[in-house]
């Protein structure tokens, strides 16, 4: 699956991104997941290109994704005087992403019913 250009993802990518957001992503942290699931690696910049998203919203998603332990990142220098540029991957494939959402959601829903049971427990006393 290739990444459309600047900004614009692929239809394939664009589902991905819905179907993420349905089970409770937020929609920026979902782009940039399903962008680096289609590369080796990106700078901070071409994230921004490849999903439309501005530098903040890049930096919002990205300590989600570090926070969940789904990408890693390095540092690189670059020839300039600035600072190194931060050069992401993910850590895990999308594939292990989605069993580890499927676990959560199913965890979330017996613990939902467990407490619609408790309350009918309540209801009958």
């Amino acid at each position: 699956m290739e990444s459309g250009v600047f900004g614009t993802l692929t239809p394939l990518q664009d589902e991905m991104v819905n179907l993420l957001v349905g089970v409770g992503m937020k929609r920026n942290v979902a782009k940039v997941l399903v962008f680096l699931s289609e590369l080796s690696e990106a700078s901070s910049r071409e994230i921004e290109r490849g999903t439309d998203l501005r530098q903040p919203e890049v930096s919002i998603a990205m300590r989600e994704l570090k926070e969940q332990e789904w990408v890693t990142f390095r540092e690189s220098k670059t020839e300039n005087k600035g600072r190194p540029v931060k050069i992401y991957s993910i850590a895990l494939g999308l594939a292990e992403i989605t069993n580890i959402l499927e676990q959560k959601k199913r965890q979330e829903a017996e613990s939902q019913i467990s407490m619609i049971n408790r309350m009918r427990k309540c209801i009958e006393s």
